[in-house]
């Protein structure tokens, strides 16, 4: 019974090693910087969920105009009225009851200005039948115009031309959001692509020390075979070839996470690319950039959406100010109206009167009101001005803090440029170093720990010089970033409309 359960065991061991044997490797799909860039950019879930927002803030922009809408109203009633019969104090009669009948008809068109002001033009038709009426209907009728126009308070701006224009500056505040959120994506993008082609390269370096370790771990073997060389040698070159092995399993594990990294970045559906292995077409190569402080900042000053951002908050300010100091003033508000009327007998008599002009009416005047104390119109204008003291120190506090960022990451990227010779010239003399030790170790006046020493140092120095490579272009793109110039750098143009 014992013998048949680990046969058994045997059995699914083999077909689950068979399995891993035959299973297909994942797609290689060969991709350049500017191909992830463009990916991004049409993909990125961050860029999609940003782009929406302006969009939201055009409708709300345009809702906000509607109060500008032409309004129709028609109004329509009638009324009936029957009076009974009364004795005549005068005389001994008694006077007969009366009913009437009455048809109104009120048509009109308003319209409100941009100035505050309303505009209304209306007409009134009157139709008026019943027992006093011998000739059977009585038709009033009248057109008119009226303006109501705010001198002081509401003139020049009142809460619906301030909601236009703080919806105006929404807009371009999201605007800039999303100029922001495509700058730091391609960040992102240029960020996880150079540390994807580190994990590359230093895959390959983990892989070179692995074949140093074997080769030496063979050779060993041969010497101790011979009795050239002690057992505990060939211990020391299985220990490192396991050690070797473990970094080189490590390595292809962070290249394994680079690789998701980019994938998130340039994608919106991540299982798509799950049997899919991004290998980058570019290398990490050492440009020299021509870097001036003072230039990055200029450059950061009128180019970073931030610092934008803030200018139109403050703007936006600005227009509650405008608001809030309006409506200081009393409301003085001038009304007029002017127009015709007429009545007949029947309807085209009533019109024509109209038409005639000979029957006009108007009004003027004003209306004034305001609290005696207004308390709330003072108290807000107040507190909006220590709103904007507050946003002008934050915006110089950004100021200052773009500033010190422009100047590190300056300093940064001049130290990883120098950096690239030093480690290149460290790994050149770790080469020289091994090769020496290695024709010693032949030559028997050398053993293995030194060789194995020197093999591991030569690892870490070439390690080092790719990573100096990587850490130069992202401090380059980061630097971009902070100096707002990541767009066009890249070759990207960003337009609204």
């Amino acid at each position: 019974m014992r013998t048949r359960f680990l046969s058994g065991l045997a059995v699914v061991a083999l077909a689950m090693s068979a399995g891993a044997q035959t299973a297909a490797p994942p797609a290689q799909r060969v991709v350049t910087l500017a191909e992830c860039v463009a990916m991004a950019l049409e993909k990125n879930l961050d860029i999609q969920i940003r782009r929406i927002q302006p969009g939201i803030d055009l409708y709300n922009l345009d809702s906000t105009r509607g109060y500008y809408d032409l309004v129709f109203n028609l109004n329509a009633s009638q009324r009936f009225n029957s009076s009974p019969g009364s004795p005549d104090p005068n005389s001994a009669l008694f006077r007969v009851g009366s009913d009437s009948f009455t048809e109104s008809y009120g048509p009109s068109f308003t319209q409100q200005l941009g100035t505050g002001g309303r505009v209304t033009l209306n007409g009134d038709l009157i139709r008026r039948s019943g027992s006093s009426f011998t000739t059977g209907y009585s038709y009033s009728t009248d057109a008119g115009i009226s303006l109501t126009q705010p001198l002081l308070k509401n003139a020049w701006i009142d809460s619906t031309r301030q909601t236009i224009l703080l919806n105006r500056q929404t807009l371009k505040i999201d605007e800039l959001a999303l100029r922001s959120q495509v700058m730091t994506t391609i960040n992102s993008v240029q960020q996880a692509y150079f540390e994807l082609v580190f994990a590359r390269d230093n895959v390959r370096v983990q892989e070179a020390s692995l074949g140093l370790a074997e080769k030496l771990l063979a050779d060993n073997k041969r010497r101790v075979e011979v009795g050239a060389l002690a057992p505990l040698d060939e211990k020391q070159s299985e220990s490192q070839v396991a050690a070797r092995r473990s970094d080189l399993l490590s390595a292809r594990r962070d290249l394994e996470v680079q690789v998701n990294n980019l994938k998130n970045l340039v994608g919106n559906d991540f299982s798509a690319w799950a049997t899919t292995a991004l290998e980058p077409a570019d290398k990490l190569l050492a440009v020299a950039q021509a870097l001036n402080v003072q230039d990055s900042w200029r450059h950061s000053m009128a180019l970073r959406p931030d610092l934008q951002q803030a200018r139109e908050q403050i703007e936006r300010q600005n227009i509650v100010l405008r608001y809030n100091h309006n409506q200081l003033f009393p409301s003085l508000d001038l009304t007029l109206t002017y127009g015709h009327n007429g009545i007949g007998q029947t309807l085209p008599t009533g019109l024509n009167g109209i038409q005639r002009g000979n029957n006009q009416f108007y009004s003027y005047g004003i209306v004034l009101s305001f609290p005696l104390s207004n308390t709330t119109a003072k108290n807000n204008y107040k507190s909006g001005k220590l709103t904007k003291e507050v946003l002008l120190l934050e915006f110089k506090k950004l100021e200052q803090t773009i500033i010190v960022e422009i100047d590190n990451g300056v300093k940064q990227a001049q130290t990883a440029y120098e950096k690239i010779e030093a480690t290149r010239q460290a790994r050149l003399y770790a080469e020289a170093a091994l090769d020496a030790e290695q024709k010693k170790l032949e030559n028997g006046k050398s053993t293995s720990f030194f060789v194995l020493q020197l093999q591991r140092d030569l690892t870490a120095a070439r390690s080092a010089e790719i990573r100096a490579l990587a850490d130069y272009n992202k401090a380059l793109s980061t630097l971009s970033k902070s100096e707002g110039t990541t767009l066009e750098k890249a070759n990207i143009g960003l337009e609204f409309k």
